[in-house]
């Protein structure tokens, strides 16, 4: 199951007020790693730049002088999370999103970040809470309620889940996985027709979508439209889906 993540730092310029400097003041900054800087904005921007650079070590050292020198900016330590994500330092991330929510509450993107990282080490109630928060400090974050629906589907919450991916399509009606996954749970609530409306949906956005006409076609089978099936099948195998094919081979002669 395809899970959203964020794009992380190119969000977090805001330390500048005009956007068209963040360039200038980037290269201004980007000095030798040996070079001492003045400020924590200094230290900060030249953090973003050689994380850009895929320079995550030098980016945390950069961050982490940043935080010495202004130990109360919340884009410092989430930022510095992003960058041990990158390292596979996933505590290290939480205690950074962790600091930056102290420091701001609603920081929606900190909850949200630090739901993603506690879902991949299987803390699915602690990934749900932060979800939660992050939804109530900005109810329009379609990605929030697709990963939270991805959460409740683990813990067989399945009308949560479903509850999940419709307010998520609701927000943003243009995202394929929304449709498929709760293609998927209703299929696994023996609701075939609801299912294969939702796959069918997320066909019409991507119809290159391997993984929903396998689905589809599964359905379809349950319902006793096996030529249904078989058609939905063969356009899966033509795309790649290794078990499709199998099952054309077994069940469409």
């Amino acid at each position: 199951m395809k899970k959203i993540i964020i794009l992380l730092v190119s969000t977090l310029l805001i330390l500048s007020s005009c956007k068209e400097n963040v360039k200038a003041q980037v290269d201004e900054v980007n000095k030798p790693n040996d070079t001492e800087l003045n400020s924590a904005e200094e230290y900060f921007y030249r953090g973003l730049s050689k994380y850009d650079l895929g320079d995550y070590k030098g980016a945390i050292s950069d961050y982490t002088r940043a935080i010495e020198i202004n130990p109360n900016n919340a884009v410092t330590y989430y930022n510095r999370g992003v960058s041990k994500i990158k390292l596979k330092d996933y505590k290290g991330a939480i205690a950074d999103y962790t600091r930056a929510i102290e420091i701001n509450s609603n920081y929606a993107s900190a909850y949200y970040n630090r739901g993603t990282i506690k879902d991949d080490l299987q803390d699915y109630e602690g990934a749900i809470s932060d979800y939660t928060r992050a939804i109530e400090i900005n109810p329009n974050d379609a990605s929030a309620y697709y990963n939270r629906g991805i959460l409740k589907i683990k813990l067989k919450d399945y009308k949560g889940a479903i509850s999940d991916y419709t307010r998520a399509i609701e927000i943003n009606p243009n995202e394929a996985y929304a449709y498929y996954n709760r293609g998927l749970v209703k299929h696994n609530l023996k609701d075939y027709e609801g299912a294969i409306a939702d796959y069918t949906k997320a066909i019409e956005i991507n119809p290159n979508y391997a993984d929903a006409f396998s689905n589809r076609g599964n359905s379809k089978e349950f319902l006793g439209d096996l030529s249904g099936a078989c058609a939905d099948w063969r356009k899966a195998a033509n795309l790649g889906h290794t078990n499709s094919a199998e099952w054309v081979e077994k069940q469409c002669n």
